[in-house]
C-alpha cells in the first residue's frame, strides 16, 4: 500500500474512532421470538439523547435514535432473577462506547415485572431465551447490517451468571442443588430460599431449615443434566453467578474464553460455594475483577433504589458498609476489555 494511501486510510480509521467515541447510546426494544418477552437493545448512535424515565430510573438515552457502525459485535447482558435491563445500563455504556451493540432479553417469568418462577424453571429456559434474543436482532433491519454474529459476548449476572456458565458449556441440574443445600442449608441459606425467609439464630431457625430442605427434596429431585450450546457465542463473563449446581468437571474447560467478577461480602450467593469454586476447578479461567468489600448487588449499576425493596433484599443486595461505587467504571472496562480481547480480530 502507497505511504499516502495509508496515511489516508489510518487518518479516516482515526476519524471514525473519535466519532464513535462521541457517540451516544441508542435504545430500542424488539419483540421476543417465540412467547419470550421484548429484547432491550443499546447500541452507538449519533444523538445524545435525553433523560427518560424507566420505571424508578432516570437515564440517558436516545431512544429510537439512528444506529451507526461500531466494532460489528454484539454482547447480551442476562439480568439476574427478578431483574430488568436498567440497573445494567453503566455497563451497556461501556460496551456501546467501544463500539458494541448490547441486548438484553426479559427471562420470563423471572423479571421486575413478573417474578412468577424464579430458579431451576427459569434457569432452563435462560439460555435458549439467550439463543432467540440474537435471533431477534439478527432479524432486525436497522441493527443486522451492522453486526457479524459469528463471535458473540455473553455476560451474566447472579441468576444470569448461571446462565453464562451454561452457555460457556457447564452442565447443571436440580437434584445437584438439592445435595449443595442438604449439606450446606445454614452456611448457603439463601441460594437455598432466595428471598422466602432468613435466619436469625433464634429459636425457629432449625425449623427454617428443615421446612426449607423438605419443599427441595420435593420440588428438585431431577438428576437429568442441563445443558445449552449456541456456537455463536465465542466469549463469557460470569458476574457474582449462581454455580453451586454445576458439575464442576464440566467448567473445567469451558468450550469458550471464560472470565468471572467476584464479590468477596456476597451474603445471596457466598463466593466460596459458588465462584470460587468455578476458578479452582477452571484453571483457564479469568478472574476479571474481585470487589473485596463488595456485596451481591454491587455490579447492579445503577443499584435499585431501596425503597423498591423488602428488608431482606435490601440486607442481600445494597452495598455493605464501606463498599465504594466509584470503582465500578474501572471493572466496567476489564469486562469490556476481556471482550474486545475475544471478540475482535
Amino acid at each position: 500500500m502507497p505511504i499516502q494511501l495509508l496515511r489516508i486510510t489510518a487518518t479516516g480509521l482515526c476519524l471514525a474512532l473519535a466519532g464513535l467515541a462521541q457517540a451516544g447510546m441508542g435504545f430500542t426494544e424488539l419483540a421476543g421470538q417465540s412467547d419470550d418477552g421484548p429484547v432491550t437493545v443499546y447500541y452507538p448512535t449519533t444523538g445524545e439523547g435525553q433523560r427518560v424515565q424507566m420505571g424508578p430510573f432516570s437515564l440517558q438515552l436516545d431512544r429510537e435514535g439512528p444506529p451507526v457502525r461500531g466494532n460489528g459485535r454484539l454482547v447480551i447482558i442476562s439480568h439476574g432473577s427478578g431483574g430488568s435491563p436498567w440497573t445494567y445500563t453503566d455497563l451497556a455504556r461501556n460496551l456501546v462506547n467501544d463500539g458494541f451493540i448490547v441486548a438484553l432479553p426479559r427471562h420470563r417469568g423471572d423479571n421486575s415485572t413478573d417474578p412468577s418462577s424464579p430458579g431451576p424453571d427459569s434457569w432452563k429456559q435462560r439460555p435458549a431465551e439467550v439463543s432467540r434474543a440474537i435471533d431477534a436482532v439478527a432479524r432486525d433491519q436497522r441493527l443486522a447490517p451492522l453486526l457479524a454474529l459469528d463471535k458473540v459476548g455473553m455476560y451474566g449476572m447472579s441468576a444470569g451468571g448461571h446462565t453464562a456458565l451454561s452457555l460457556a458449556g457447564g452442565r447443571w441440574s436440580p437434584a445437584q442443588l438439592a445435595r449443595h443445600c442438604e449439606a450446606h442449608i445454614a452456611d448457603d441459606f439463601h441460594t437455598c430460599v432466595g428471598l422466602t425467609t432468613r435466619l436469625t439464630g433464634g429459636m425457629l431457625d432449625g425449623l427454617k431449615k428443615s421446612v426449607a430442605l423438605g419443599v427441595i427434596s420435593q420440588k428438585f429431585s431431577d438428576a437429568t443434566w442441563q445443558a445449552h450450546a449456541d456456537p455463536r457465542i465465542r466469549a463469557v463473563v460470569a458476574g457474582v453467578p449462581l454455580a453451586a449446581d454445576f458439575d464442576m468437571a464440566s467448567l473445567a474447560t469451558p468450550t469458550v474464553p471464560l472470565g468471572l467478577v467476584t464479590a468477596r461480602q456476597d451474603k445471596w450467593l457466598v463466593p466460596k460455594f459458588h465462584s470460587d469454586r468455578v476458578l479452582q476447578a477452571c484453571k483457564s479461567c479469568e478472574l476479571v475483577a474481585d470487589l473485596p468489600t463488595g456485596g451481591h448487588g454491587a455490579l447492579l449499576s445503577p443499584p435499585p433504589p431501596a425503597d423498591a425493596l423488602s428488608p431482606l433484599a435490601r440486607d442481600l443486595l445494597l452495598d455493605p458498609p464501606g463498599f465504594d461505587r466509584s470503582q465500578l467504571p474501572a471493572v466496567d472496562r476489564k469486562i469490556t476489555a476481556f471482550f474486545r480481547k475475544h471478540l475482535l480480530p
